[in-house]
């Protein structure tokens, strides 16, 4: 059964859906994306993917397509469409249709495309037994902050990772953790402090991120937001990720040597569980 997709104002099934091979993002990457998660046929923290989402942007210097309630209105019909109840709903906008050109063309109308893809995201094996990692080199471009579609390192590394057994990679530069290939990353140290890289270029502000570091706040657990090093990563107690699909996701092995016992640990995955409680109440 077809998917149901979103392009440029018109609801049609995925075969059908059509964008220009001018389109800047096809040829230049010239675009950005959010995911908001859906549980119970919700939207998890839309709120918080909009603002970054006019963020991202504004510091691109591209046109919202159309108004936020028209956006919210799309991704409801999205869901409903195509009956997802655990899953995410995939938002591109990028600078539109224009002759190739480096330079953004003057007039240029934007493209808005949106997907969905059902998955279980509370329910999940990878969180269960804990992910495995490998620390690679971070050779993305200096702007991480804005959530473009500039996806081909991250992919890169991702499959290096896959090639050599294990489920993700950690990006590293000058000998400190930035992020995961598609979340943002923490460690517990020996003492229990949260330790996560502080917003800068050099990271996207994960709206997962701000979340799990409220309800760690919330459950008065120490949170340290700074650079760790590989180092101190092997050296710690527990180890986790976070992101958009991903929610909480123990980290139990960094380069072949194990985080703490080798399992999930009970911090991330209280975090996890506070994280999944407040979304199923908040979603909309």
């Amino acid at each position: 059964m077809e998917r149901t997709v979103y392009v440029n104002g018109n609801y049609v099934p995925e075969s059908e859906a059509r964008i220009s091979v001018f389109d800047r993002g096809f040829l230049f990457a010239d675009g950005v994306y959010e995911v908001t998660s859906v549980l119970n046929g919700k939207l998890v923290d839309f709120a918080g993917h909009l603002r970054r989402l006019h963020r991202s942007l504004g510091e691109l210097k591209m046109a919202m397509p159309c108004s936020d309630d028209e956006l919210l209105k799309i991704h409801r019909a999205l869901v409903e469409k195509n009956a997802v109840s655990e899953g995410l709903v995939y938002l591109q906008i990028t600078r539109g249709a224009a002759d190739r050109d480096f330079l953004f063309p003057a007039q240029a109308t934007p493209t808005l495309m949106l997907f969905t893809q059902a998955r279980s995201v509370i329910d999940s094996p990878l969180a269960k037994r804990g992910a495995r990692v490998i620390t690679v080199e971070d050779l993305r471009w200096g702007r991480r902050d804005i959530k473009t579609v500039q996806l081909l390192y991250p992919s890169m590394a991702k499959m290096i990772a896959h090639e050599r057994g294990v489920d993700d990679a950690w990006l590293v530069k000058d000998g400190a953790v930035t992020e995961g290939t598609s979340n943002n990353a923490y460690i517990v140290t020996q003492d229990g402090t949260i330790v996560t890289r502080d917003l800068s270029s050099d990271i996207l502000a994960g709206i997962t991120r701000a979340a799990v570091l409220k309800c760690a706040r919330e459950l008065q657990m120490k949170v340290e937001e700074r650079p760790f090093t590989v180092e101190e990563a092997l050296r710690a107690r527990e180890a986790f990720s976070s992101s958009a699909t991903g929610f909480v996701c123990p980290v139990v092995e960094i380069d072949g040597t194990a985080v703490g016992d080798g399992q999930p640990g009970p911090v991330a995955m209280r975090l996890r569980q506070a994280y999944i409680e407040e979304s199923l109440k908040a979603a909309i």
